[in-house]
């Protein structure tokens, strides 16, 4: 599947509104004006709380290249709370952003893969021996969350590791805080919550939003399972690409790849540290 700017716009937009909404639905949960959702440059930066994983600018050089005085607000209203600023910038975005980001003192931390496949046709089911998969209902919302965050603190170890990592009761909220955002999907094996999944229809887009497998079930086609069964409703839903976002080199990548999903454009994230914060830490990132 090829990616132009203008794909890639649509996909970069679709991230930023799903940050933009799941930051809104955080805010008020925690009833207080702590966090924020600044528009820069058609993107998003968001602060939602602590060592949260929607704390990042997402969505830049898309649209008018942000004026250095706005980046001057956003960078007083993170360091304000003692946090880092990550700004996630895909490969097809203007080059000139890097520019700019690099003579601000942001340092490269890691890079992630956005993949996609194009929908339309009849999407193959997978149904692997007494796997099933299917929408999760609130009825099954704390099984779902359960494995689904079980399954993210023990990360499969194939490929480049995720630089960050966040505490049990962060990974929980996050969680909650979408419910109401995704679709989700569970899968069990002869009845027993054994992983789960979440999707988002934005724009013709269909937002893979995250899939997990619990370890005593893996390498037995969970996640292909979970991948077909979503495809499928983002099919039948009039969507014409879906996109999942994945670490380079790793068994989610070679999942998704197997069920037709290519390689669209990477993602560099890059990260301003404060010096005196002691946040390095939870960046990957070179202190400046």
């Amino acid at each position: 599947m090829f990616c132009d700017t203008g794909l890639a716009a649509r996909i970069e937009c679709a991230e930023a509104q799903l940050i933009t909404q799941w930051n809104d639905v955080t805010r008020h949960r925690r009833g207080e004006l702590a966090g924020f959702a600044m528009p820069i440059g058609g993107g998003v930066a968001s602060y939602a709380e602590p060592d949260s994983p929607i704390n990042k600018v997402a969505g830049l050089g898309f649209a008018a290249r942000p004026d250095p005085v706005d980046f001057d607000a956003i960078e007083r209203a993170y360091a304000a709370r003692g946090a880092p600023v990550q700004a996630e910038v895909a490969s097809l975005a203007d080059p000139t952003l890097l520019e700019l980001l690099a003579e601000r003192g942001y340092r490269l931390a890691a890079f992630e893969n956005v993949l996609g496949r194009p929908l339309g046709d009849a999407v193959e089911s997978v149904a692997p021996p007494g796997i099933e998969v299917h929408p999760s209902g609130e009825d099954e919302f704390d099984a779902w969350l359960g494995v689904v965050v079980e399954a993210t603190l023990t990360p499969d170890t194939q490929g480049v590791p995720w630089q960050e990592e966040f505490p049990r009761e962060i990974l929980e909220n996050a969680e909650r805080d979408t419910a109401g955002l995704v679709q989700r999907y569970l899968a069990t094996v002869d009845g027993v919550p054994a992983g789960g999944g979440s999707m988002r229809l934005a724009d013709g887009v269909a937002q893979l939003t995250g899939a997990a497998t619990a370890p005593a079930f893996r390498r037995r086609g969970i996640q292909s399972a979970l991948l077909a069964a979503r495809l499928a409703d983002a099919t039948v839903a009039g969507c014409d690409v879906a996109v999942i976002t994945v670490q380079p080199g790793s068994r989610s990548q070679q999942n998704a790849q197997r069920r037709g999903f290519g390689l669209l454009y990477t993602r560099a994230v890059l990260v301003k540290v404060w010096q005196d914060s002691g946040l390095a830490r939870t960046t990957g990132a070179l202190t400046p």
